[in-house]
């Protein structure tokens, strides 16, 4: 059993799957293996979240072999700990030894690995530097996938967090915007999601008036005043697993010109979440929204991608942008969220986590689009 206060805890065989899957998807894809660094990717594979630092941790999947994790000795004990841990095994090594000369054993001297994106420069130069007949592409370019498609337990997490998200939005409705700075307000938005379970928050846009303008404007000192249209952006993480979600309000009544703006982006957005389905691909969702903005005469002034996706960090892969390619699966979650941005004036952003069914998609956020007056 399971609540959105107490999800479905994940297992040792589950992290043991996703490890057989990393490493199987790597063989089909050529590659002689995958090294993961600290970081979400590890986190993923085995329910283990250390420090990325100097000392290092590394996680090798190669097709046939048993997971290995080579550690520092004084964090064995933590490793140890972590929930996938039965499903691999620990090699450690000491300070004032070489530990590439312990993973280096468990690599094909002249294998072409997968790495995290965000491995240490320093880690994988000393790779090379012991190895030098290996050669590295990094894991968002060779395997897409790794992470996009969600099983039960991983969906039934990032539903939990759409749903605080929504409660943190129903709640910001409420509070006063006129004559406090965007800084209180992003507080409130903060604190409101701590208040609904996030263990951290990652973003709290609140952009008023002509700070609306920049998608990804960070809440300044700038005093919010009537007549301001506002763009509301936040999220983060709650049971590990992300939340993201964009609600444009207007400070008093909205001009008909702001009502407009808001209503196109609406249309945008609710023809962005129309188009998922299984078997096509990310471009054509980023092709339904601008569509709609395009024709009426705002396709300029959207400015970014429709939307990215979402895991165990608030951005991964798949991205909904012209160009890509990638196929929507069952199980894929991300964003879709238009925008329309006039420099100097406002901007409107309408923002929904969705994940692909077996025969279209569900949002995860069922908040009102519509434009909201606030005081």
């Amino acid at each position: 059993m399971s609540s959105p206060n107490q999800p479905v805890p994940f297992t040792a065989d589950d992290y043991r799957a996703r490890m057989a899957r990393a490493a199987e998807s790597a063989a089909e894809a050529g590659l002689a293996g995958v090294l993961v660094a600290p970081g979400p990717d590890l986190v993923h594979l085995t329910g283990y979240r250390p420090v990325n630092t100097e000392r290092l941790t590394l996680l090798v999947l190669r097709a046939g072999e048993d997971p290995v994790l080579v550690v520092p000795t004084l964090e064995a004990p933590d490793a140890e700990q972590a929930v996938g841990s039965p499903a691999l095994t620990l090699r450690d090594w000491t300070d004032g030894k070489d530990p590439y000369a312990v993973a280096a054993p468990l690599l094909d001297a002249y294998g072409r690995f997968g790495i995290s994106d965000n491995a240490w420069a320093m880690h994988l130069l000393g790779l090379q530097q012991f190895l030098p007949g290996t050669s590295y592409v990094s894991l968002t370019e060779a395997l897409p996938m790794l992470r996009a498609v969600k099983d039960a337990a991983e969906l039934e997490r990032l539903a939990a967090a759409g749903a605080a998200a929504d409660a943190t939005y129903e709640e910001i409705l409420k509070v006063r915007f006129s004559g406090r700075k965007e800084t209180d307000v992003a507080a409130d938005l903060a604190a409101l999601l701590k208040q609904f379970g996030h263990s951290q928050v990652d973003f709290t846009v609140v952009g008023s008036g002509p700070n609306g303008a920049n998608p990804h404007h960070e809440a300044g000192d700038r005093t919010i005043e009537r007549g301001d249209m506002v763009v509301l952006d936040f999220g983060g993480l709650k049971h590990g697993y992300g939340s993201d979600t964009s609600r444009t309000v207007h400070v008093g009544e909205p001009t008909a010109e702001e009502q407009r703006v808001h209503d196109i982006v609406r249309e945008a957005q609710e023809a962005g979440c129309r188009a998922v389905r299984p078997g096509i691909a990310c471009q054509e969702i980023d092709r339904a929204a601008r569509a709609v903005i395009t024709e009426f005469g705002y396709g300029e002034r959207f400015i970014h991608r429709t939307g990215h996706g979402i895991g165990v960090t608030t951005h991964e892969p798949p991205y909904m942008i012209e160009g890509e390619e990638q196929l929507l699966v069952p199980g894929m979650c991300f964003s879709v969220e238009p925008g329309i941005y006039l420099p100097g004036r406002f901007g409107v952003r309408i923002e929904d986590i969705v994940t692909v069914t077996e025969d279209g998609g569900r949002r995860l956020n069922t908040t009102a689009r519509e434009l909201a007056v606030v005081e």
